[in-house]
């Protein structure tokens, strides 16, 4: 299943908080790391799925897309493999 990024917006010191359509009731935080934006946490629902290390990889994806660091972001992934 295709995750969508439903909306986003800056929070306190640098964060990101973001909204997923997979996960509507959990707010999920970004901070930026280097060049790019990583997940610190989640304030997760019991109404929603539990967050699987595939669904991580996808919101990282789409949220940095987003801000346009993907680039940045694949390039960290491609250096750790």
């Amino acid at each position: 299943m295709i995750m969508q990024l439903i909306r986003w917006s800056y929070s306190r010191r640098g964060q990101v908080r973001a909204y997923f359509d997979r996960f509507p009731q959990s707010t999920l935080y970004f901070r930026r790391i280097r060049r790019y934006y990583f997940l610190f946490t989640i304030d997760w629902h019991e109404e929603d799925p539990i967050v699987t290390d595939e669904d991580k990889e996808q919101m990282h994806r789409l949220l940095n897309r987003e801000l346009g660091r993907e680039k940045e972001y694949l390039k960290r992934r491609t250096r750790s493999s």
